[in-house]
């Protein structure tokens, strides 16, 4: 029950703050959602951004008795690799650099919140 929870919460928050930083962005400069239908990205965000959550939480909660104290680390850890992964995308057709630094924005706030989370949720007495 406590995993299906942080699953839930962890999504919920990794699903949110990239739709606050990018319509906050929107607003300032007038980015506009890739493709044809924003309904459509949205889905296919939150689809991708739920097996971030099972992920996330799922390594936590195996790994829980090595990664105690160290959740900070753990979310770090995550960022590199996302962070990574969004130079790796503004390089390629179809993404740009402002996206990839909102996105690498996004994840500075949604992995270290995802990170007290599983503490939160997850940790064994």
């Amino acid at each position: 029950m406590r995993v299906s929870l942080a699953v839930i919460a962890v999504w919920a928050v990794i699903f949110i703050v990239p739709i606050a930083v990018y319509g906050l962005s929107s607003a300032l400069t007038g980015l506009q959602p890739p493709g044809d239908s924003p309904g459509r990205f949205l889905l296919g965000v939150a689809i991708s951004k739920f097996g971030t959550a099972v992920a996330f939480v799922l390594i936590f909660y195996l790994a829980q008795d090595p990664l105690r104290g160290q959740w900070l680390a753990y979310a770090g850890l995550w960022w590199i690799m996302f962070a990574i992964g969004e130079a790796g995308q503004a390089i390629g057709p179809d993404y740009s650099w402002e996206e990839a630094i909102l996105g690498a924005v996004s994840e500075a706030i949604y992995f270290p919140a995802s990170g007290l989370i599983v503490i939160w949720t997850l940790a064994r007495q």
